[in-house]
């Protein structure tokens, strides 16, 4: 850069690129902003991508409070309406209806460019239809706990070259999967795919009833080559998940020389012993492994069924916190299709 002798004018409304975005409980949706041209300051109404706010707090790398950033200052900025995508242009607007104005624009856009009626397949369905000649296009749906893996995934989908197959980004976000999510789903024939993320309550009922395909992954590779093989017709799922029951965290206690327990309340299901269990916050998978111990009031119990309150304890993970989601669930080998 100083050999290059780049400038940028910093008497201008701020432009720039969002580098991460998620979604943080107690604060919202948060961006991490790289301005770019001018300087941006606490109280401007901005657009970026299809989303828009207005500037309530900014902080630097070190997280401290700012009031305006110039040209090359990575910003980490609060008060947007919604979670954008990494890689959406950032720009400063004169007012908050011409933000909302100009985000609306831009999803309208996308979403012509998007929604072009494609037909309902499954992962599994694919390779009937491309054995009839037929030539394949798996529409997705996305959900991630941050912007970044949205990024990569599209990227990393666009690079996929299977001949007489297609597959599209129909929608993606931050955020866990949600009844919407489902509805949209289940409208234009997609499957939905979530990256540490799982579906609520209502998101898994619809799903059920509407037999949209929910495929959930912590790692990228492992969704891309399952979306390969299908594409080639040679997807042979070896493992299937069954939920087994969820519960509520109403409480936590720090006891010494122990850890935190946690006093829950099992709204779905049943709880065992022998489940794997993961902690969700805000729907997005924070943890996953075994109980430590599960207990009704001061006895050991194996199991606790719907309704029922009961303390536990995770296994090596002490962060838990009030209105925390334990998820139960059970794996087991299947036959391949």
């Amino acid at each position: 850069a100083e050999l290059g002798e780049y400038t940028a004018n910093p008497d201008r409304h701020a432009d720039g690129s969002v580098l991460e975005a998620r979604l943080e409980k107690g604060r919202g949706p948060v961006a991490t902003v790289l301005v770019q041209e001018g300087t941006l300051k606490k109280g401007d109404s901005i657009a970026l991508g299809t989303v828009w706010g207005r500037v309530r707090a900014m902080s630097d790398f070190n997280g401290n409070p700012i009031k305006e950033a110039g040209p090359s200052t990575p910003v980490e900025v609060i008060g947007l309406q919604d979670v954008p995508t990494a890689g959406d242009n950032v720009v400063v607007v004169k007012d908050d209806k011409a933000a909302r104005a100009l985000a609306d624009h831009r999803a309208d856009l996308a979403k012509a460019a998007n929604m072009d009626g494609p037909a309902k397949v499954t992962l599994e369905d694919l390779l009937a239809r491309a054995e009839e000649g037929e030539k394949v296009t798996l529409n997705l749906i996305v959900k991630a706990d941050v912007g970044g893996t949205l990024e990569a995934m599209k990227s990393s989908v666009a690079k996929i070259d299977v001949p007489g197959t297609e597959v599209k980004l129909l929608h993606n976000a931050v955020g866990a999967i949600s009844e919407s999510d489902i509805t949209l789903a289940h409208t234009y024939g997609t499957v939905v795919i979530g990256f540490n993320v799982r579906p609520d309550a209502k998101a898994r009922r619809a799903a059920d009833s509407s037999g949209v395909e929910i495929r959930t992954y912590s790692v990228i590779y492992e969704a891309l080559e399952e979306i390969e093989l299908a594409l080639k017709g040679l997807l042979s799922p070896t493992i299937k998940e069954t939920l087994q029951g969820t519960a509520e965290v109403r409480e936590t206690f720090n006891i010494p020389k122990v850890g935190t327990a946690a006093g829950c309340r099992v709204m779905e299901g049943t709880v065992s012993r022998p489940h794997n269990v993961r902690l969700l916050r805000d729907g997005i998978v924070v943890w996953d492994g075994k109980l430590a111990s599960l207990r009704r009031f001061k006895d050991d119990v194996k199991s606790v069924e719907k309704g029922y309150e009961c303390g536990m304890r995770l296994e090596g993970f002490n962060d838990l916190k009030s209105g925390d989601v334990i998820e139960a669930y059970t794996q087991e080998e299947v036959s391949p299709i």
